[in-house]
């Protein structure tokens, strides 16, 4: 499947019509700024081997990744997610997570570039994930994101987490611009249901975890690329 963009532009590069106004970038995480599929799936196999069940492939898990934990478990081990073994298992699952949170996981082929420029745009930058902030932080921090990032809305910095625009928000709040003057970039419907309710303009990041069969098209973003490259191209 081929989509070069959602909304239909008159050029390939940023419309002219935006580019003055725009102050911020807005990031997922999972799947959108960061590749953490190796370290998420290498935790959720420890997981099998402790119950002594075969590991499952990375092909497999990978589509799963940014519908979170509780998902990968649930495709796993093949139970319900609404089952109290499923919830204990998730507990289980995120310490093994958390105690080795970034032996794989690394920026998506293109975005150092593309933060690179980002930054040297003037333009600020964050992040806007349902993961949570004792996940999120050290994992920036091991990457060495952290000092580079001006604001991190986790997915418990509020008592709401995207699809509510509540996060982007906030994002904004913190960056000091107004919604208009943003971005959100996310490979999840959620991500882009987020930013539009917030009233930013929003790009679909086909690089990143989309589930079988998905077309990111239905998402009703503003944008779609299918690469960090095509996402770079079209700002700069």
């Amino acid at each position: 499947m081929l989509i070069t963009c959602v909304r239909q532009v008159s050029s390939n590069r940023l419309p002219m019509s935006i580019r003055p106004s725009l102050e911020a970038v807005l990031f997922d995480l999972d799947g959108t700024l960061v590749d953490t599929a190796g370290d998420l799936i290498a935790a959720v196999n420890r997981l099998m081997l402790r119950y002594q069940r075969s590991p499952v492939s990375t092909e497999r898990l990978r589509p799963y990744v940014s519908q979170g934990g509780l998902r990968l478990i649930c495709e796993a081990f093949k139970i319900e997610d609404s089952s109290s073994f499923a919830l204990e298992l998730r507990t289980e699952y995120l310490d093994l997570y958390r105690e080795n949170i970034s032996n794989h996981s690394r920026l998506f082929c293109g975005m150092t570039s593309f933060l690179s420029a980002v930054e040297a745009s003037n333009l600020k930058w964050g992040i806007v994930t349902n993961k949570p902030e004792w996940l999120t932080h050290p994992l920036l921090a091991e990457m060495g994101l952290d000092r580079r990032a001006s604001c991190v809305v986790g997915g418990d910095t509020l008592s709401e987490s995207k699809p509510s625009p509540a996060p982007v928000l906030h994002a904004c709040k913190a960056l000091n611009v107004t919604p208009g003057n943003a971005v959100m970039i996310g490979d999840d419907r959620r991500d882009i249901e987020a930013g539009a309710s917030a009233g930013t303009m929003t790009i679909a990041a086909g690089w990143g975890y989309l589930l079988p069969n998905e077309n990111p098209a239905n998402w009703h973003a503003d944008y779609y690329f299918e690469s960090v490259k095509q996402l770079h191209d079209w700002f700069y």
